[in-house]
């Protein structure tokens, strides 16, 4: 029997341990490693090439879905499971433009996340009943329209430079995150407000709110 290889990626340290836990008395798979933060996900996972990615949206620094483009942008036959409590159409969306292999909600169980891992790894697609329901209605929607694309422009850095500004992290600090110089972060600062129209870090925060980037009780507690 093939021991599947997981990596989690979540940045609460308990939600970690509980699935660690939990695919622990799994004989077929194996948990070698956790990432708390987006860098750390992007990090490990080309490090240690795991079978499946289990990925929190919601992490500090960098967020889930951009941590699972540049994954798959590095390694395209990653298999990604994003682990989620959003349940709108706009997240939904979202993770299915970027490719991630499977799309579960945090309040699923035990048997449905190994049977997802499972899936993934044998490069099948999973999704939560209801999302796929959703899904269904998406696509019949977007063959009518033909709205189905990505709706904005930013670059893969400038959406790494959006959310930790929208962290309240300055120049500074970004620069040290993303190991270049604070004339570059100026320079992306500047054109993320060129390219949204948005002239300040009040406006680029609500921006990120509001695309999912990041979440309103994250800006609070950095704040």
């Amino acid at each position: 029997m093939k021991t599947i290889t997981v990596l989690l990626a979540d940045d609460h340290h308990i939600v970690c341990e509980g699935y660690r836990h939990l695919l622990g008395i799994v004989k077929d798979i194996k948990v070698i490693g956790e990432a708390h933060n987006g860098h750390e996900a992007v990090t490990m996972a080309k490090n240690h090439r795991p079978d499946v990615i289990v990925m929190d949206l919601s992490m500090p620094q960098l967020n889930g879905l951009e941590a699972t483009r540049q994954i798959l942008i590095e390694n395209s036959c990653a298999r990604i499971i994003i682990l989620s409590g959003h349940n709108d159409d706009e997240h939904i969306n979202r993770v299915v433009e970027v490719g991630a292999a499977g799309y579960l909600f945090k309040q699923t169980s035990a048997q449905s996340l190994t049977q997802a891992i499972r899936e993934v790894c044998a490069g099948n697609k999973f999704f939560s009943p209801s999302i796929i329901k959703r899904l269904e209605n998406r696509f019949q929607r977007a063959d009518r329209s033909g709205e189905w694309q990505l709706k904005n422009s930013l670059t893969s850095r400038e959406l790494e430079v959006l959310q930790l500004i929208a962290e309240s992290n300055a120049n500074k600090v970004i620069a040290d995150v993303l190991q270049i110089s604070k004339k570059t972060v100026e320079k992306h600062r500047q054109h993320l407000m060129n390219k949204l129209n948005i002239h300040d870090a009040a406006g680029l925060t609500r921006y990120a709110i509001d695309q999912g980037i990041i979440e309103s009780h994250r800006k609070l507690a950095s704040g």
